[in-house]
C-alpha cells in the first residue's frame, strides 16, 4: 500500500514536471514570436519614422508607434514573469541615433483647407488652379486622397471642350424693382411707370431667370475671357478668340448691368438707393421702405448674383462675375459724386436742385470717397466696371464735340472712383458702325476712343448672338432681359428669350400688360 502510494506520487511529480516543462517551453516560444513581431515591426517603423521626419510628418507616425510599445512591454510583463535585472520595464535603451529639430507643427485644418479650396476651384472649373493648390500641400505625393484629387481634376478637364465663342451669348438688366406695385403704379398717367414695366425687371423674375439659366446649363463667363491679347515686336495690341474650357453639357454667357447709378428718377419707385459695404466688407444695398425707415439687403443684380454664385459655384467660370456700366451725371452707385452738384452751373436739373436742398450738409469729398470704397469692394468681388458715357449718351447720333466732351466728364468724375477701363457699354442700341463693316481706322469716334483706352465695344441688338473680332477690338451685342421682352414672350407675340427660360413661367404676376413700343 505504502509502495503503491510512494509510486502515485512518483508519477504526479514527474507530472507535474512534465507540466511545467511544457509551460516553460511555450512561454519561452510565445516570448520568441512577441519579441520577432517586435523586431519585424521596428524595421518597418524605422525607415518610416526617418521619412516622416524628412517630410514634416513624425508627429502622427510616433502618436501610432507608442501605444503598440507600450501594449508590446505589458505582454512581457504579464506573461514571463522572470525579469532582466539589469533593465527594468519603465527604462528605455539607450541609442546612439540623435534627435533631430523638430519640424514645424502643421496648423490644425490646413489639409482640409487645402482640399476646400481646391474642389471649389474644380467647381469653377478651374482644374489647372485646383492641382496647384493640393500641390501646395506638403508631402502631398504620399497622400493617396490628393494624389487621387489631382487625378480627378485631371480627368474633368480632359472631359471639357472649348467653347464656341461665336455663340456666347451676353445678358443684360438694369436695377431690379423691389416693390413692383410702387415701381408700376399707374400705368394709363405716368410715363416713369411706364418705363419702369418696359425697362425694369422684378428681384422674382431675375431669381427665376438665373434659376432657369443654370438649370439649362449656362455658365457666367468673363466679357474679357471671351479673348485672346497678343502684343507684337512693335507693342501693338491684338485680339483673337480666347479659349474657354467647360464640360460639354454647359454653355458660356456674359451678364452686365446698367445705370448701376440709382438716379433721382428711380426714387419713390421701389428701387433700393445705394450700394453699401457690410459689416464683412460685401456689396450690399440699401432700401428705403414705404415707412421711411431704410434696410439692407439684396435689393439688387450684384448682391442677389453674389449669393446664388456661392451656392451655385459651378454657375461661374473660375470665379466670373459681371460687368457694371456706368454713366455719371448723377453720380455712382447712389451718391452725388458729380462735380455739378457741387458748382451748380446754371443748366444745372429739377433734380439736382431739389436734392441738394434736401442735403445741405452735402460735401463732394465725402461722397465721393464713400463712393470710391464701395466700388472697391465691388471690384475685390470679382465685379468689373465700364463706362457707360458719362450722360447716357447716343453716340451714333452725336458729333465728335459732343463725344469728347462726354468722355472727358467720364475720366473726370467717375473713372478716379472705378479705376480705369478698357470697355464701353452704348447706350440705346446705338453704335459707331455697322456689324457689316466693323470698326475701321478712319472711323474718327472709333480711333477716339480706342486712342481713350477702350478695347472692348458693347450695344444693345436684342440678337442670341452677336460677336465679332477686329484686330484691334472686341465687339459683342447684348440682350435686354427686361420686362418688355418677358411680357410679349409671355403672351405669345415673341420669341427671344426661351433658349433662356420660359417667358411664362418668369413673369412677375404683379407686372400690368406692357404697352408696345
Amino acid at each position: 500500500m505504502e509502495k503503491h502510494q510512494d509510486t502515485s506520487r512518483g508519477t504526479t511529480n514527474r507530472r507535474r514536471r512534465k507540466r511545467y516543462m511544457q509551460r516553460r517551453l511555450m512561454l519561452t516560444f510565445f516570448t520568441l514570436l512577441v519579441m520577432t513581431a517586435a523586431g519585424v515591426l521596428a524595421a518597418l517603423l524605422v525607415p518610416r519614422l526617418e521619412q516622416q521626419r524628412e517630410t514634416g510628418g513624425n508627429d502622427s507616425l510616433q502618436a501610432s508607434a507608442k501605444p503598440a510599445n507600450k501594449e508590446l512591454d505589458t505582454k512581457e510583463q504579464i506573461e514571463d514573469p522572470v525579469q532582466d535585472e539589469e533593465q527594468k520595464p519603465d527604462e528605455e535603451p539607450e541609442s546612439d541615433i540623435q534627435e533631430e529639430d523638430p519640424q514645424p507643427v502643421e496648423p490644425v485644418g490646413a489639409r482640409e483647407t487645402v482640399i476646400e479650396q481646391a474642389d471649389l476651384q474644380a467647381a469653377g472649373y478651374d482644374y489647372d488652379g485646383a492641382i496647384e493648390t493640393v500641390k501646395s500641400y506638403q508631402g502631398y505625393e504620399s497622400d493617396s486622397e490628393l494624389t487621387g484629387r489631382i487625378a480627378d481634376y485631371e480627368a474633368q478637364k480632359a472631359a471639357c471642350v472649348p467653347v464656341d465663342i461665336s455663340k456666347v451669348t451676353h445678358v443684360f438688366y438694369h436695377s431690379l424693382v423691389v416693390d413692383p406695385e410702387l415701381a408700376f403704379a399707374n400705368q394709363d398717367t405716368n410715363p416713369q411707370a411706364v418705363g419702369n414695366n418696359q425697362w425694369m425687371t422684378t428681384i422674382e423674375e431675375f431669381d427665376k431667370i438665373t434659376q432657369s439659366m443654370y438649370d439649362k446649363g449656362y455658365v457666367l463667363v468673363d466679357l474679357h475671357d471671351l479673348v485672346e491679347e497678343t502684343v507684337d515686336e512693335n507693342g501693338e495690341v491684338h485680339f483673337k478668340e480666347g479659349t474657354i474650357l467647360l464640360p460639354p453639357d454647359k454653355k458660356a454667357f456674359v451678364l452686365s448691368i446698367d445705370d448701376l447709378s440709382y438716379y433721382h428718377s428711380y426714387d419713390g419707385y421701389g428701387y433700393a438707393s445705394k450700394m453699401i459695404v457690410d459689416e464683412n466688407g460685401k456689396p450690399k444695398c440699401e432700401y428705403i421702405q414705404r415707412d421711411g425707415t431704410t434696410v439692407v439687403g439684396d435689393y439688387d443684380v450684384i448682391p442677389r448674383m453674389d449669393k446664388f454664385l456661392e451656392e451655385h459655384p459651378d454657375a461661374s467660370y473660375k470665379g466670373a462675375k459681371g460687368t457694371i456700366a456706368l454713366t455719371g451725371y448723377n453720380g455712382i452707385l447712389g451718391y452725388r459724386t458729380d462735380i455739378s452738384y457741387q458748382t451748380v452751373p446754371a443748366d444745372i436739373d429739377k433734380d439736382k436742385k431739389e436734392w441738394l436742398a434736401e442735403h445741405p450738409d452735402f460735401d463732394l469729398e465725402t461722397e465721393r470717397a464713400k463712393a470710391k470704397e464701395v466700388a472697391d469692394a465691388i471690384k475685390a468681388d470679382g465685379w468689373v466696371f465700364a463706362s457707360h458715357t458719362w450722360g447716357h449718351m447716343k453716340v451714333g447720333d452725336a458729333s465728335m464735340e459732343r463725344i469728347q466732351a462726354d468722355t472727358e466728364k467720364w475720366k473726370e468724375n467717375v473713372e478716379p472712383l472705378v479705376g480705369p477701363t478698357d470697355t464701353i457699354i452704348f447706350a440705346h442700341g446705338q453704335d459707331l458702325a455697322e456689324w457689316t463693316t466693323g470698326y475701321t481706322a478712319d472711323n474718327p469716334k472709333f480711333a477716339y476712343f480706342k486712342q481713350q483706352g477702350f478695347n472692348y465695344y458693347c450695344n444693345v441688338d436684342s440678337q442670341q448672338y452677336s460677336v465679332q473680332f477686329g484686330d484691334n477690338y472686341f465687339r459683342q451685342g447684348r440682350r435686354n432681359l427686361d420686362g418688355y421682352r418677358i411680357y410679349f414672350n409671355s403672351i405669345g407675340e415673341m420669341d427671344s428669350v426661351s433658349d433662356l427660360f420660359n417667358a411664362s413661367e418668369v413673369i412677375d404676376p404683379k407686372r400690368p400688360p406692357v404697352p408696345h413700343l
